[in-house]
């Protein structure tokens, strides 16, 4: 492994583990969480010896809307408009200037045609097995406060000055 020289060097390299981690509460919502850590802060705790985990993962789905093939058709049209006037943009900066508007106009309508056709190939590839759209989101049911053990007294006195 090599050593980083030059101007970068000398910054520091934020770690997401402490040596001896010790608790110093446990919290329900994250906001409570960040909001111990600030009074942490606020009172000149060495907050980057702090880390806020998240624990008991779990997955949520949330299905947002039936997912038919004229919305598969729509939405990959779209996807590949935005392709083609990509595409077009860069093709254009290497025609003239006539030239240029057509070379976007057509790049776009046949980005639209291959995103639409390729949008389709994969919905008939499901074969009916996810006919739903949805956003899926990882959340934490807790939220650890933890900080390195030759500061938890610290952290402790300071937590507890603030309940009080």
């Amino acid at each position: 492994m090599t050593t980083p020289t030059g101007p970068r060097a000398a910054l520091p390299r934020p770690t997401l583990d402490l040596d001896y981690p010790k608790s110093l509460g446990v919290f329900e919502r994250y906001d409570q969480a960040q909001e111990a850590v600030d009074y942490l802060s606020d009172h000149e705790f060495p907050v980057d010896q702090v880390l806020i985990v998240g624990t008991d993962l779990k997955q949520v789905e949330r299905v947002t809307g039936r997912l038919t093939t004229g919305r598969v058709a729509l939405g990959g049209a779209l996807s590949g408009v935005w392709l083609g006037l990509f595409v077009g943009l860069i093709f254009a900066l290497f025609a003239g200037p006539r030239d240029a508007l057509m070379t976007v106009i057509w790049t776009a309508c046949f980005g639209a045609v291959f995103g639409l056709v390729w949008g389709l190939i994969g919905y008939a590839f499901t074969r009916g097995r996810r006919d739903f759209t949805s956003v899926t989101q990882v959340v934490a049911t807790r939220y650890e406060v933890l900080t390195e053990h030759k500061l938890v007294e610290r952290a402790r006195d300071l937590l507890d000055g603030r309940l009080s």
